[in-house]
């Protein structure tokens, strides 16, 4: 009561309305975008890992050849054991329906595109659709897989930044 005997025109306690989760903070907005980040990153060092470890698979696959052709000069199990090695990176590394039903000079040219020039359709690679099948055949073994290495590591490359 006031000194003129009158109450006091009090109102009552008012609380504030709750918090509310919606907008977050700014903090968790950053958190958030530091988390998209992260995941990008990692899935991007997973991809790479992969194709990394691709091309090291296939440049072991590579090797084990290269020495089994070195120990029995055999050109059609070279040009079969080759064929079979880059058609098995081809479906690993590319859409299936693009890869798995060439043959011929469609394979050649499937391989070709990844490299400058026509090394597979009108070069040392022919021998890939030719040897497998010739009663005898004469090979640049060593030129072949050369070729089919430097396939491999373009191979192994993103695809914005193949040749």
């Amino acid at each position: 009561m006031n000194p003129t005997g009158e109450a006091l025109p009090l109102r009552d306690i008012h609380l504030p309305e709750p918090v509310s989760w919606w907008p977050p903070a700014p903090g968790w907005w950053l958190l958030l975008i530091l988390l998209a980040l992260l995941g990008a990153l990692g899935y991007a060092l997973y991809r790479r890992h992969r194709r990394r470890a691709l091309q090291r698979s296939a440049q072991q696959a590579l090797r084990d050849i290269a020495a089994r052709w070195q120990q029995s000069g055999d050109a059609a199990q070279l040009a079969s054991e080759l064929s079979i090695l880059l058609r098995r990176l081809c479906l690993s590394r590319f859409p299936r329906q693009q890869v798995a039903g060439l043959t011929g000079s469609a394979w050649l040219q499937r391989l070709d595109s990844l490299l400058p020039g026509e090394h597979f359709t009108s070069g040392v690679g022919r021998a890939l659709i030719e040897a497998p099948y010739a009663a005898e055949v004469r090979v640049d073994g060593d030129a072949l897989l050369q070729l089919c290495e430097r396939w491999i590591r373009c191979a192994a490359q993103p695809a914005g930044r193949q040749s």
